[in-house]
């Protein structure tokens, strides 16, 4: 999360880079989503990669009235460790969704609706818009993370497609 503080003179700003704890990171996107705004942040962590990767720029998105549904990337508190963390709905069970992780093996559990901070609209890599993995192809995802075969996937994805083209189907201008 970057932030601006004035150097010189009323009208030059200089981005600042603030370091927020997990708690606080929390409370301020609880804030910011509870009055309806939209909610930047850098994200940290290897557990959405390659689709969200530590340094992306996240965009949060209040849940009411939102896509929340099938593969839609979203910011909950995690149930066993109380961190806020940005995984992926990978199904429904009732009321529920179940959220996990693109690189991880194991599922988060079940959360209801009201336990979703917010949904990822956007994604934002080295100044370009990701939409890989927020599109149509989300469901794919999600079907193939909750079956267990999606980390497998990412490996060979990773060993068998140069790095260049990799980067060139995963980012936009």
């Amino acid at each position: 999360m970057k932030s601006k503080e004035a150097d010189s003179g009323p009208c030059a700003a200089e981005e600042k880079e603030m370091v927020l704890s997990n708690a606080a990171l929390l409370a301020l996107a609880q804030a910011v989503l509870g009055k309806g705004g939209g909610f930047r942040f850098k994200a940290k962590g290897h557990s959405m990669s390659p689709f969200i990767k530590e340094g992306d720029v996240l965009t949060l998105s209040p849940p009411e009235g939102g896509r929340l549904g099938l593969g839609v990337p979203v910011g909950f508190v995690n149930p066993a460790s109380g961190a806020f963390v940005v995984h992926r709905v990978i199904g429904t069970k009732g009321k529920g969704y179940i959220i996990k992780g693109d690189s991880c093996f194991g599922a988060d559990g079940l959360l209801g609706k009201d336990g979703i901070v917010g949904y990822v609209s956007s994604v934002e890599r080295e100044g370009r818009r990701i939409s890989f993995g927020l599109g149509w192809e989300r469901v794919a995802i999600a079907l193939l993370s909750r079956l267990g075969l999606l980390p497998a996937l990412l490996r060979l994805w990773r060993l068998l497609v140069p790095y260049p083209l990799r980067k060139a189907l995963l980012c936009k201008k």
